[in-house]
């Protein structure tokens, strides 16, 4: 029996495939299913189709419990990626200007370093974790809770053109496939699946990153989580993480540890001494400009100017008038 018409199955009746249904409707559906004209739909979409029996099917991906009866991918990256060294990066949709900061840095420095960063594709913590990873001229995974046609959210696709440039989009859903409450804890087993390491950037209690946690551990792989705010409900989720067991990842320096790599090396940015006082005052923590205006004894213009050139040189970045380097 095809792969294909189990996926194809799936999208008609709305259903979570991973094996032969025995029913009567799946057997009259397969004899009338159009295998050929199926995949010149999946053609003209430019859309590849990767059977889960597919010698290029994904390696980590059909380790896990119940791996998808495939995925369907699009995007100009190799299929190659898909069994690279891979980090997932996941967290709180709403998360806080912290959170969206820590991710941006983490998909950017492990990108560098030579990772491949999967994510979600949704706002917040996963829309920041693929930013970082094309900052860094990286390659980064996108995963779908709904059919591979589709980018969802629809305010992300822009960010899914520039994932699809030099990575790859993938979802066990067909194409015409609707998003739905159910299919994103599906989805995040091919998240967590796809990477030898998970890591939770922020999360609630019940937060579904914490599915897609759960989901690594059972499948042996590595997890670890960044440490949070005891006083924030974004953090509620990833500080349990941390007194279950779970490995703090208190810089990118701990996720590439597992992976036994290095961060790549770059050269600091040549800065002024009004830029050099400002950075050494930020990497104490947070600040807002009047805060740095008293700590550092500088009038607004020079302030002003330092925060740009720190800015430009991507040594800081601005989140609800908050600066961190």
């Amino acid at each position: 029996m095809s792969e294909l018409v189990l996926a194809a199955f799936a999208a008609e009746t709305g259903s979570h495939v991973v094996r032969e249904p025995s029913g009567e409707r799946f057997r009259r559906f397969a004899r009338r299913f159009d295998e050929p004209a199926f995949r010149a739909r999946l053609t003209e979409l430019e859309v590849r189709w990767l059977g889960r029996s597919a010698l290029g099917f994904p390696r980590a991906l059909g380790a896990i419990f119940d791996p998808p009866v495939g995925i369907f991918v699009r995007g100009d990256g190799p299929l190659e990626l898909l069994d690279r060294p891979a980090v997932a990066l996941v967290g709180a949709r709403s998360c806080s200007p912290y959170g969206a900061h820590v991710a941006r840095a983490f998909g950017r420095e492990l990108a560098a370093a030579g990772l491949v960063v999967v994510s979600g594709l949704a706002r917040g913590v996963d829309g920041e974790a693929h930013r970082g990873a094309l900052e860094a001229g990286g390659t980064t995974v996108a995963v779908l809770g709904c059919g591979i046609d589709r980018d969802y959210p629809a305010a992300h696709s822009e960010l899914a053109r520039r994932i699809a440039a030099t990575g790859l989009i993938v979802s066990e859903y067909a194409p015409g496939v609707e998003p739905a409450p159910w299919r994103f804890p599906a989805r995040n087993r091919i998240i967590a699946g796809l990477a030898a390491a998970t890591v939770v950037v922020e999360a609630r209690e019940r937060s579904g990153a914490l599915i897609t946690a759960d989901l690594a551990l059972e499948e042996g792989r590595e997890v670890l989580t960044v440490p949070g705010d005891i006083t924030s409900a974004l953090s509620e989720g990833t500080n349990r993480l941390l007194r279950q067991g779970a490995t703090a990842a208190t810089s990118s320096a701990d996720v590439l540890e597992v992976f036994g790599l290095e961060p790549a090396g770059t050269e600091p940015p040549e800065l002024g001494a009004d830029a050099e006082q400002v950075l050494s005052r930020l990497r104490d923590g947070p600040c807002a400009v009047d805060q740095l205006a008293r700590a550092l004894d500088l009038d607004a213009g020079r302030l002003a100017a330092a925060l740009a050139e720190l800015e430009l040189a991507g040594a800081v970045s601005e989140a609800s008038g908050l600066y961190r380097a």
